[in-house]
C-alpha cells in the first residue's frame, strides 16, 4: 500500500516566503531534501552534523553554521521553485549514509533494512504482507474474518484485509470509530506520542500540534474509515458477549448483542482489536456509593455537569489527571488531588505547542521533507531511552534507578522538578519518586501540571484514602476533605485482556480461565488451544519507551495476514500456535522484562498483573518485533 495524501503542491511562493517557511526547519531534514533536490552528497559530508537527542531540542550546530545551510537551501529551493525537474534517487549505499547522517553512531547494519523499510523512500509498503497475495485470489474471496473493535487497530485490521481481498464484519461496542479516541472526552486529553509517528504508515498527515488532542485524533480516525470505505463493513453499538470455536468446521460462532437483541455470527477466523485501555478501573474504596455528590470516572466524562466554582477532588495522578487537573484547577474553588505514587515527567517545551508555519509548508510542498521530518521523529523515539530503562548488571540502588544511564536520566528529570518546584519544598517531596525511571508510566509535561500543584486553590494530598464519606473522601491522618463533585483518574483495568467477552477454544477451554491473570501469547498475537483467534495489542506488546504503539500493531497485522496466508496455502481448518512455542518465547519475555526498570522495581503499576508479573510490556527493540512478526513459521504451529 503506497502512502496516501502525500502529493506536494507546486511552490509559488515568494522568495520571501520561502526564506520563512526555511525558518522553521529542522536542519538535519532539509540539508537530506537538499541532497534529493541537487544529487551532491557532499552536503551530508561536510563539517555541519546535527546531533539528534531524545531530550534535548539542541541540534550541535552553530547559529553560523544553520543560516549557512538555510541560505543554501533557499537558493536551491528557489531554482527548484523556476524550474522543477527530476529528483535524485539515492542508491542502496547513498541511502544509507543519508540515514546514518540523521541517526549518527546509533544506527547499526541491522537497522538498515528496517530503517529503509519505514522510511518507504521509494513509496514501498513498509508494512505490507506480501505472502496473502501469493493466494490465489478465488481462496481469499471465500474467507471470512470477524474484528472486534473499530479503533486504531480495528481501522488498521479492515484496512488490510479488504486491500487482501478477504471477507470482513466489524463490530464496535460504541457509536462510532476511534477507540480510546472517542472514549476519552476529558479536558485536555491528548496523545503522548509525537504525533507525526502516531500515525499510520500510509496516512501521514500535516498534524496541527506536536502533540494533538482527541478531537483531532478522533477525527483522523473517522476520516481514515470513510478514506477507505469502512464503515458499511462495521456495526457499531454492537457488543460480543461470547465466541466459541467449532473444531469440526474450524469455524468461531461469535454471539453479538445489539440494542438488546442476540444473535450468531460465523467466521473462519476472529482478530480482537479491542486494546489494552478500554475498560475504567473504579478501585474498590469503601463507601464509595455513598458519595452525595457528582462522581465519573475521566473516561466517561459528563460533562453535563458544571464545575465552575465547585470544590473538586481528583483520585489519581496518572496520565488522564496530568492533562485534565490544570483544566479544572482554572474553574473550581478548589481542587485536590489524591496522590498514592508520584510519577516521573519528562518534560518537553514542545508538548502544547502548534507545529510552526514554516514546518506545515515544508511537508506540504519540499519533496521528501515530510518523509525525513517523520523519520526523525520516528527514530528520535525508536530506541529512545532503552538504554535508560535496562538494568546494568550488579547496579546497587534498586531505589533510584537501574544503572548508570537510568541514574543520569533520575538527576536530569530531579533537577526538572527542582527548577519547577522551586520554593516549595514541601512539593518537591510529595512529587519526588522514590523508583526507577521508566518503572512505571512516565508522564509529559512542559511544567504546566507542576505550576498547578502550586496555586492557592490546589492541594496534593499524599495520605492514604480510608473511605469516601456522603460528603467526600476520609484520609488515614482522619481528616475529611470535602467535596462537591469526585473525578476518578484511576486508569483501565488493563490486564483483563479481551474483558469482559467469553472466549471458548478447543475442548470448551474458556481463555480467562486459562490465563487465570497470567495472559500469555505468541508474539502477544496468537494463543496455544484457540485456533484462528488473533490478538491486536495482546499480552506484552505495550512499549514504554520506545516508539508509537501504532508501529507495533502495523506489525502485529502484518503478522495476523501472514499467518492466514499459510493457513490458506496449507488448505487447513485451523492453525494453533504449538504450546511449547509460545512457553518458550514466553520465557524470553520474562527474562527480557526481568532486565528493565520496570521488571526491577516493585512500584505499583498497571504493567503488572494482581501477582507482580510483568504482563503488559515489551522488553526489547523496534527491531526485534519488526523481524519476528515480518511472516508466520509453519514449524511453529499445528494446522488442523
Amino acid at each position: 500500500m503506497k502512502p496516501i495524501n502525500d502529493q506536494l503542491d507546486p511552490i509559488t511562493a515568494t522568495d520571501q516566503q520561502i526564506a520563512d517557511a526555511l525558518s522553521d526547519a529542522d536542519t538535519a531534514s532539509i540539508m537530506l531534501c537538499m541532497v534529493h533536490l541537487t544529487g551532491d552528497m557532499g552536503i551530508i559530508r561536510g563539517a555541519v552534523k546535527p546531533i539528534m537527542e531524545f531530550l534535548s531540542p539542541d541540534e550541535g550546530v552553530t547559529e553560523q553554521d544553520r543560516q549557512r545551510i538555510l541560505s543554501q537551501a533557499l537558493d536551491i529551493l528557489k531554482r527548484y521553485r523556476d524550474s522543477p525537474g527530476d529528483l535524485f534517487k539515492p542508491n542502496a549505499d547513498e541511502l544509507l549514509e543519508m540515514l546514518r547522517f540523521l541517526a549518527g553512531d546509533e544506527m547499526s547494519d541491522e537497522h538498515v533494512e528496517f530503517l529503509t523499510s519505514e522510511l518507504s523512500m521509494n513509496g514501498e509498503d513498509p508494512y505490507g504482507q506480501p505472502a496473502i497475495f501469493d493466494v490465489p485470489e478465488e481462496k481469499r474471496q471465500q474467507f471470512d474474518v470477524l474484528v472486534i473493535g473499530a479503533g486504531m487497530s480495528g481501522l488498521l485490521t479492515a484496512i488490510r484485509l479488504k486491500e487482501a481481498g478477504i471477507s470482513f464484519q466489524v463490530v464496535e461496542k460504541n457509536e462510532d470509530v476511534g477507540g480510546t479516541w472517542y472514549e476519552n472526552r476529558y479536558p485536555g486529553c491528548r496523545v503522548d506520542s509525537a504525533n507525526h509517528s502516531y500515525s499510520y504508515s500510509f496516512k501521514p498527515k500535516d498534524w496541527p500540534q506536536h502533540f494533538s488532542q482527541q478531537e483531532i485524533l478522533r477525527e483522523y480516525f473517522s476520516d481514515t474509515a470513510n478514506e477507505f470505505g469502512l464503515r458499511e463493513h462495521i456495526s457499531f453499538k454492537t457488543e460480543v458477549s461470547e465466541a466459541r470455536f467449532d473444531e469440526a468446521t474450524g469455524r468461531w460462532q461469535v454471539q453479538i448483542v445489539s440494542d438488546g437483541e442476540v444473535r450468531l455470527i460465523s467466521a473462519n477466523a476472529v482478530i480482537s482489536a479491542v486494546g489494552q485501555l478500554n475498560r475504567p478501573n473504579i478501585p474498590s474504596i469503601p463507601g464509595a456509593a455513598s458519595f452525595s455528590g457528582v462522581s465519573f470516572h475521566s473516561a466517561r466524562w459528563e460533562h453535563e455537569h458544571d464545575l465552575s466554582g465547585k470544590r473538586i477532588g481528583v483520585i489519581g495522578t496518572g496520565g488522564s489527571a496530568f492533562q485534565f487537573a490544570p483544566i479544572l484547577a482554572e474553574q473550581a474553588e478548589s481542587m485536590t488531588l489524591f496522590q498514592r505514587t508520584p510519577p516521573w515527567i519528562i518534560p518537553n517545551p514542545d508538548y502544547f505547542e502548534e507545529v510552526p508555519a514554516g514546518v506545515h509548508w515544508l511537508q506540504g510542498h519540499v519533496p521528501f521533507y515530510a518523509k525525513w521530518f517523520r523519520f526523525k521523529v520516528f527514530w528520535r523515539s525508536a530506541e529512545g531511552m532503552l538504554a535508560a530503562a535496562r538494568a546494568d548488571e550488579g547496579w546497587d540502588r534498586p531505589e533510584e534507578s537501574v544503572g548508570e544511564v537510568s541514574q543520569a536520566v533520575r538527576d536530569m528529570f530531579l533537577e526538572n522538578l527542582r527548577t519547577e518546584l522551586e520554593g516549595r519544598d514541601d512539593l518537591l517531596e510529595k512529587c519526588t519518586p522514590h523508583y526507577p525511571p521508566f518503572a512505571k508510566r512516565m508522564l509529559i509535561d512542559d511544567g504546566k501540571y507542576l505550576r498547578t500543584l502550586r496555586k492557592d486553590n490546589v492541594e496534593l494530598i499524599t495520605s492514604e484514602i480510608e473511605c469516601i464519606t456522603p460528603g467526600g473522601v476520609k484520609t488515614s491522618d482522619g481528616v475529611e476533605h470535602q467535596f462537591d463533585v469526585l473525578v476518578y483518574g484511576t486508569g483501565f483495568k488493563a490486564s483483563e485482556f479481551l474483558f469482559p467477552m467469553k472466549v471458548y477454544g478447543l475442548g470448551g477451554v474458556e481463555l480467562q480461565e486459562q490465563w487465570a491473570d497470567d495472559p500469555q501469547a505468541y508474539k502477544g498475537v496468537t494463543v496455544p488451544g484457540f485456533p484462528n483467534l488473533f490478538c491486536t495489542y495482546g499480552p506484552n506488546t505495550n512499549i514504554v519507551v520506545n516508539g508509537s504503539i501504532i508501529f507495533f500493531s502495523e506489525c502485529e497485522v502484518r503478522y495476523i495476514l501472514g499467518c492466514l496466508a499459510l493457513l490458506m496455502e496449507k488448505g487447513g481448518n485451523y492453525l494453533d500456535v504449538k504450546q511449547d512455542v509460545c512457553d518458550e518465547y514466553n520465557r524470553w519475555i520474562n527474562e527480557g522484562n526481568a532486565k528493565m526498570a520496570w521488571g526491577q522495581s516493585n512500584v505499583n503499576t498497571w504493567y503488572k498483573n494482581a501477582s507482580g508479573k510483568i504482563t503488559q510490556n515489551w522488553p526489547g527493540t523496534l527491531i526485534e518485533f519488526w523481524q519476528q512478526t515480518r511472516k508466520a513459521n509453519e514449524s511453529e504451529y499445528r494446522i488442523g
